[in-house]
């Protein structure tokens, strides 16, 4: 008769696990959490660096000194009970020697992922009663693992959403008309516009403040207030908000007009704006940057910089000031100023001048880290190479009178631990969505050219 199987299993963490999330250790409730020695050493070098994944490792480090406290080696080998924030101990912490010996399903010892693997192959003849599980975000990683006998799952605590297609888009549009499906209604006016009582039971289930419900007929409703049993909706004319103007640039399609209504309130402290190349995303954002530290003076400075996988690693083999190692990343901040003024009579002394006119300072994503803005407008490109940990630690930095902007499209991930599902991005809309001073939007199309937007498509 087999032994019976244990309910606690054995979780080992990659390395790439607790960059994504420091505190992934915390996070296996009454399982042990096992971290492989090499993944420790891969840490260690990684710590000492200005990368953005410095910080992380430097942090998880942390994490790991603080459970095992003063545990003897042979209570680390076993086991050290994790101690959580509110004083409950639930599941173990242990670190494995990577000594094992096996000569029937083991790897070649030259890489670190191996290394790892045979380990844990190790660990499961050991602990033939429990289940090990690695838990790594490299696809690659848990197929070899399986490829030897060991159980692998992609690390999901920090994944809110099953299908990005199920992510929030800032509006619910209507067939139709709006109105048709609306047998009571409160109209009622004051001097902020006009505003509309609507039963919850004639709007859509998933309703948020600040989202909008649009039709085809031209309706567009912001939702301002949720009550018991009904939602107020503030009524925004169609051709009013097609006829806002942010540097002399206007929209285009009713989603550009949703996101610049949304830049350019300054009761609204967080706007996401998502969408594929070319929608829009980033010359809306700096047009409403440069219209309210410029013309309307409600930030004091803008500071732009964006996330990119290598640009943390290799800016500090750039020559130059920041501003000029930031450049090379930077550009589609430069390229959109170009764009605000082709119209200008000489467009390249436009842009010059307002260089030097406006606030604009491009900073590394190190410097966001480690400082606290005021009264500033941060603008933050590439969200969707974030992880939930890094987003956070990015929007936390927000001081007071401060605004951020969060831009990203999620069909161009550029870092291999990432998915639509696990970015960031994804993380920061769901998270938000109960955020009444933040919203996000959803733009449409490809207005960049026709060539672009048959090459989103078909390529």
């Amino acid at each position: 008769m087999a032994a019976l199987k244990s309910e606690t299993k054995l979780y080992v963490l990659d390395t790439n696990v607790l960059i994504h999330d420091p505190s992934a250790i915390l996070n296996f409730e009454e399982h042990q959490v096992v971290i492989p020695m090499t993944v420790l050493e891969e840490l260690d070098k990684l710590k000492m660096g200005k990368a953005a994944i410095a910080a992380d490792c430097r942090e998880a480090i942390r994490k790991i000194d603080g459970i095992i406290g003063d545990a003897s080696p042979t209570e680390i080998a076993k086991g050290v009970p994790i101690i959580r924030p509110d004083g409950m101990i639930m599941g173990h912490f242990s670190i494995l020697l990577d000594g094992f010996d096996n000569r029937s399903r083991s790897l070649p010892p030259d890489l670190n992922d191996n290394k790892i693997i045979n380990s844990l192959v190790g660990l499961q003849e050991k602990h033939p009663r429990r289940e090990v599980v690695l838990i790594t975000k490299d696809i690659n990683m848990r197929l070899k693992a399986r490829g030897c006998g060991i159980a692998s799952q992609d690390y999901q605590n920090d994944q809110l959403v099953s299908d990005v297609a199920l992510l929030e888009t800032g509006y619910h549009a209507f067939a139709d008309s709006f109105w048709e499906t609306q047998a009571q209604v409160e109209t009622f006016h004051d001097e902020a516009g006009t505003f509309h009582r609507v039963p919850l039971a004639n709007l859509p289930e998933d309703l948020y403040l600040n989202r909008f419900i649009v039709d085809e007929k031209g309706f567009v409703g912001r939702v301002v207030q949720l009550e018991e049993h009904s939602a107020v909706l503030q009524d925004l004319p169609a051709d009013q908000l097609m006829a806002q103007s942010a540097w002399g640039l206007t929209p285009r399609d009713i989603p550009q007009a949703l996101a610049l209504h949304l830049l350019l309130d300054p009761d609204v402290h967080l706007v996401t704006l998502t969408g594929q190349a070319g929608s829009g995303k980033t010359i809306l954002a700096l047009a409403a940057a440069i219209e309210m530290t410029v013309a309307t003076r409600q930030f004091k400075r803008i500071i732009a910089t964006r996330s990119t996988r290598g640009l943390d690693e290799d800016i500090g083999y750039l020559p130059g000031t920041e501003a000029e190692k930031m450049e090379p990343w930077l550009g589609a901040i430069t390229d959109n100023l170009e764009a605000l003024h082709n119209d200008d009579e000489n467009a390249t002394s436009s842009v010059d001048y307002i260089l030097q006119k406006v606030p604009l300072q491009f900073k590394s994503m190190n410097y966001i880290r480690g400082r606290s803005f005021q009264q500033s407008l941060i603008l933050i490109d590439e969200c969707q190479n974030l992880t939930p940990h890094q987003m956070k630690t990015i929007i936390t930095r927000a001081g007071a009178g401060s605004k951020v902007v969060c831009l990203g499209n999620l069909a161009q991930i550029d870092t291999p631990y990432l998915n639509p599902i696990s970015s960031g991005l994804t993380y920061l809309i769901e998270r938000f969505k109960d955020f009444g001073h933040g919203s996000t939007v959803h733009l449409q199309g490809s207005p960049r050219s026709q060539l672009a937007e048959y090459a989103e498509t078909h390529l």
